[in-house]
């Protein structure tokens, strides 16, 4: 079947199978592999993506279910060169060793903040948590995203 959707502003017409994944399209289709595949599940929050402003684990979205969508990736945060304010959170908070889970958890942070742009601490933890990470822990993590709700909300 084909399948209209938007992926990081820009409009794709695929054919895809019934058992194709979101997860699949991105990375085998579209050569979008800064989202990662981790545990195939939805356990580990790797291959976290926004979906129409959601965080949702794409190795668990059928791409069958995608049409009229929008999608949105690692790749579509930052502006040219310009890294995304949490991007460069991540870095100036040391919040990123191997960079791994770091796709995910920015795109988990992204639609988190589109939607509560004035997250508590907890809030934050709460929405990471599906989202492992077995490198820096989240107390860096956690930081780097509560620095940038306070720097939005503090202009």
């Amino acid at each position: 079947m084909d399948v209209a959707f938007t992926v990081n502003g820009k409009k794709e017409r695929l054919t895809v199978q019934p058992a194709d994944t979101l997860l699949h399209l991105l990375r085998e289709r579209l050569l979008l592999t800064g989202t990662k595949e981790g545990c195939g599940t939805g356990q580990c929050g790797a291959c976290t993506v926004v979906l129409d402003g959601q965080g949702v684990n794409a190795c668990l979205v059928l791409a069958a279910d995608l049409a009229g969508r929008d999608v949105w990736t690692i790749e579509g945060v930052a502006e040219g060169e310009t890294l995304h304010p949490l991007q460069q959170a991540f870095i100036d908070h040391y919040a990123l060793q191997c960079g791994f889970c770091t796709p995910g958890m920015i795109m988990e942070a992204l639609a988190l903040l589109r939607h509560h742009p004035n997250p508590t601490r907890e809030e934050i933890k709460e929405s990471i948590k599906g989202n492992m990470c077995r490198c820096t822990g989240y107390a860096r993590i956690v930081a780097a995203i509560q620095a940038v709700a306070e720097k939005r909300t503090s202009r």
